[in-house]
């Protein structure tokens, strides 16, 4: 145990990725307890106000904090991206795994639906709940999540294939287990790593999807905090105030660097081939 958390350690895209990603945790926690003002305050006469001690990032065009709207966006893109892909994980590793183990039609019919699924960005997915239903971020989570199972259902059904082929399965199978306690046992111990590693590049992309998706006014709606949304308000400003484009921006391309480069890290500790090449 001492020897993987030394390894960790090493790794310069794990520990980057973790002290970038845990800064953005850090601000997301912190939201919840505290913020310099309240997120949806309007102070009309601050308007636009530059960088100062009152206001450590300024205010926005109708006199909001900046940084108090910066932290508490960043819970709210957390916990959508969280939503989205554990939802998405869930459905979609039960799918991927069911197909590996029964094969025959089984296996293919829920890679002909993942493939339909597949067929539908998460964006348009987004667009055609918010017809329906009306724009929100519950309709952000549900069209982000649709988007993952297929990604998950593809990849744990190759994964778990190479699994089946192995002789300790078959060994298993002469013992008389059955083909769910082999799936438990064998089968997902075995690639769990590789769902944990595309789980962080899916979380990545989950928080680029609700910042689009906010910012074309499909995703979480005023006056709820959102880093799309803040990009949204300040496109109008991009001359008069840029900084007000920056600090979201930012924030947005941290948390994703953050994860993708968790991700890679992951995968280089959770691969021996790659961690005896290092």
């Amino acid at each position: 145990m001492s020897e993987r958390i030394g390894q960790a350690v090493r790794h310069r895209s794990f520990l980057a990725g973790g002290l970038l990603f845990g800064g953005v945790l850090t601000m997301a926690a912190l939201s919840l307890v505290w913020t310099p003002y309240a997120p949806t305050a309007i102070d009309v006469r601050h308007r636009l106000a530059a960088p100062s001690a009152a206001h450590w990032l300024g205010t926005d065009p109708f006199g909001r904090d900046v940084f108090s709207q910066l932290i508490a966006g960043a819970q709210n893109s957390i916990t959508v991206g969280l939503l989205a892909v554990g939802i998405g994980l869930a459905i979609g590793s039960a799918l991927g795994l069911l197909a590996a183990a029964r094969r025959g039609w089984i296996e293919e019919l829920v890679m002909r639906a993942a493939d339909f699924t597949y067929a539908f960005p998460a964006v348009l997915s987004a667009i055609m709940f918010a017809a329906i239903l009306g724009p929100n971020a519950v309709n952000s989570v549900i069209a982000i999540a649709i988007f993952n199972i297929p990604v998950f259902a593809r990849i744990v059904r190759a994964s778990a294939n190479a699994i089946w082929s192995r002789d300790y399965i078959l060994a298993a199978r002469s013992a008389g287990k059955g083909g769910l306690r082999i799936t438990i046992e064998h089968v997902l111990p075995n690639i769990l790593a590789i769902i944990l590693v595309q789980a962080t590049v899916q979380f990545a992309l989950a928080i680029l999807a609700e910042a689009a998706l906010s910012y074309l006014g499909l995703g979480t709606q005023p006056p709820t905090p959102s880093w799309g949304r803040m990009l949204n308000d300040a496109q109008s400003y991009v001359f008069r105030a840029p900084l007000l484009t920056i600090f979201p921006g930012c924030a947005i391309a941290i948390a994703v660097l953050g994860l993708n480069l968790l991700g890679d890290g992951l995968r280089d500790l959770t691969d021996p081939r790659l961690t005896r090449r290092r």
